[in-house]
């Protein structure tokens, strides 16, 4: 009887072995979950926010999440403005044709006026 009982001990005890050695490679790779896409996209977003605030931090944040291309912001209205009046051909018009040349420029026309 007395060996019966030392080898359903061994038994026990080598079966508790295997369980807790097949155990803990699992419990080791749990320990740092993976993120998910929308955590990855988060952190990358995040990190390519740097700098901006407010507003324009906020409109990149919202677009970056979506996976929309990091396309240039939009200028604003004061922006095209500036960047019309640079504009050389727009410093040699005057009147009506000048109104048509800003008029096309600030919509965005490609090549307006020239």
């Amino acid at each position: 009887m007395s060996s019966r009982l030392s080898l359903m001990v061994a038994s026990v005890a080598l079966a508790f072995a295997a369980s807790t050695a097949f155990a803990a490679p699992q419990a080791a790779s749990s320990s740092a979950p993976a993120k998910n896409s929308q955590q990855q996209r988060m952190t990358d977003c995040n990190k390519q926010a740097t700098g901006k605030t407010g507003d324009e931090r906020k409109t990149f944040m919202s677009s970056c999440l979506k996976g929309e291309s990091a396309a240039p912001a939009k200028m604003t209205q004061q922006e095209k403005m500036k960047a019309c009046n640079a504009d050389p051909h727009a410093k040699s018009l005057k009147g009506d044709e000048r109104k048509q040349f800003m008029s096309a420029c600030l919509s965005g026309t490609p090549n307006a006026g020239h």
